[in-house]
């Protein structure tokens, strides 16, 4: 099963040699981070910001070759956890086929969060991860 997710927060920390991005389940209480790296990191922020840099970048570039194929990022699915390391697939749509495309989170996330392009992770993955929101030191 697919859980929605949002990105929730990006962390830098420009000295560090990981940085931080955090899903939060849409509706709901759960969320986990995902330590990505530097440059990720970056161009994730950027292209939240909207950020145009003078020539394209990778994941500028990737989201280029997809429309220039007439296709559609569907989505975005986080789907394993192997070893720590997250696992995830682009789902493309073109001309009603679906391709799906083995990438990292932070380079999917990346290329998907221009497009407000939904995130979604599987339901085993939450059970193994998430950590409900803590209440409120006022609760």
């Amino acid at each position: 099963m697919l859980v929605r997710m949002d990105l929730a927060r990006i962390i830098i920390r420009e000295q560090a040699d990981s940085q931080v991005i955090v899903l939060r389940e849409r509706g709901g209480d759960r969320h986990f981070p995902i330590l990505i790296g530097l440059n990720e990191a970056i161009a994730i922020d950027r292209r939240i910001r909207g950020a145009q840099p003078p020539r394209p970048l990778t994941h500028d570039l990737m989201a280029k070759i997809i429309d220039s194929l007439d296709a559609e990022l569907e989505k975005v699915v986080v789907n394993d956890l192997r070893d720590h390391t997250f696992y995830a697939t682009l789902v493309i749509r073109r001309n009603g086929e679906v391709i799906t495309v083995d990438s990292r989170p932070s380079d999917a996330i990346a290329l998907g969060v221009a497009n407000d392009t939904a995130i979604f992770v599987e339901e085993q993955v939450l059970r193994a991860v998430c950590s409900p929101e803590e209440p409120d030191a006022d609760d």
